[in-house]
């Protein structure tokens, strides 16, 4: 009997312990599954919380929903605030700078130098020769060789047209402005790049690349263009003698055009004093003859009426004026016979005496 109760006893006690511990490892992985479920719970509070993004107030924001926009023309642009999206791989979120300006510089047409160099303001050894593998140049009108390199500053106007026209437009605004830089060196002179028209060549780069993303319809509008070109540096020292003869050569030009513009002017001013003279003399002499002939037609009727009388009397006025200051006058009036007078003058007169009442010396 002791034997079949223990027996019996423990035939009941294996399947307590049994119940037991499914019981604990029931509740040990409900416990573990509330945890998981919580966790997946804040792991999709966090995935869908990090779908939120802000939009500054100077830039416009495109979603990408697996490659394509989120809407359709200007309504796939998103203004400023805080906007939500679906995170990536799902979503992907373009930021555009409306208003900053942006900046974009050739690669090509310069020599080799490092932005270390370019801040420090140290350069390396020109060496002998150009080496084409690092060195940048660009060939002129007249086959010269030259440096040159250009900065473009444009801020975006057509967000759109900047995002999905090309899979990245600001290496298309640069590959543009390597082409209007190399493009443009080929139509101007060595001397008209570097000293003669330092402006006309930068003008025509910027009109050049504007033609190139005008066409391209990149989006972007231009604000200035900086171009930059030097002689190789091999041959500075020529260069630099080239241009003090040019400039000795345009100071005596100016000597030149000095001189000949101070006597141009002097002779003109002789010229008008002359001409002015020469008018006045003519004018006064006019004014003579017309007087002359005036009198002469007004003493013409006394002459037709009595030209004995007429002639005395101009012979009179005749004497006056020649004998005013002569000094001894004599006048030999014609006889009545019609015979002529002798007239005997003493040439060697004695010297007058003193007058009356002075003191002798």
């Amino acid at each position: 009997m002791s034997d079949e109760h223990e027996h019996h006893h423990h035939g009941h006690e294996v399947p307590e312990a049994v119940d037991a511990g499914s019981q604990a490892l029931a509740e040990a992985l409900g416990s573990s599954f509330a945890i998981v479920k919580i966790v997946m719970v804040l792991m999709v509070v966090a995935f869908f919380g990090s779908g939120f993004f802000q939009v500054g107030p100077s830039e416009k924001a495109v979603i990408l929903r697996f490659g394509k926009p989120v809407g359709e023309g200007r309504g796939a642009l998103l203004g400023p605030g805080l906007h939500w999206s679906f995170p990536y791989p799902i979503d992907e979120v373009r930021k555009i700078p409306i208003t900053e300006i942006q900046k974009v510089t050739s690669t090509t047409g310069w020599y080799f130098t490092t932005p270390e160099q370019e801040l420090s303001g140290e350069e390396l050894p020109a060496g002998q020769s150009l080496n084409p593998a690092i060195d940048g140049f660009a060939i002129t009108a007249d086959r010269n060789i030259v440096h040159t390199r250009a900065t473009l500053n444009y801020h975006i106007e057509d967000p759109i047209a900047y995002i999905f026209n090309f899979a990245s437009a600001s290496n298309s605004i640069q590959n543009a402005l390597n082409n209007a830089l190399l493009f443009t060196a080929a139509k101007f002179n060595v001397d008209d790049i570097l000293t003669r028209d330092v402006a006309g060549f930068q003008d025509a780069v910027l009109a050049r690349v504007g033609d190139l993303t005008e066409q391209a319809h990149l989006g972007i509008v231009i604000d200035n263009c900086q171009v930059q070109s030097v002689a190789p540096r091999q041959l500075q020292d020529v260069f630099a003698r080239v241009t003090e003869a040019r400039q000795n050569q345009s100071k005596q030009m100016n000597v030149a055009y000095d001189y000949r513009d101070k006597t141009l002017l002097n002779a003109a001013a002789q010229a008008s004093a002359i001409t002015t003279q020469a008018a006045a003399a003519s004018a006064n002499y006019v004014v003579a003859i017309q007087a002359d002939a005036n009198a002469f037609t007004n003493s013409l009727p006394k002459y037709e009426g009595n030209p004995y009388l007429f002639a005395q009397q101009k012979v009179a006025e005749t004497m006056a004026l020649v004998l005013t200051n002569v000094q001894d006058k004599i006048f030999l009036p014609e006889r009545a016979d019609g015979q002529s007078r002798e007239l005997r003058l003493m040439l060697n007169r004695e010297p007058p005496g003193p007058k009356s009442g002075t003191a002798n010396p």
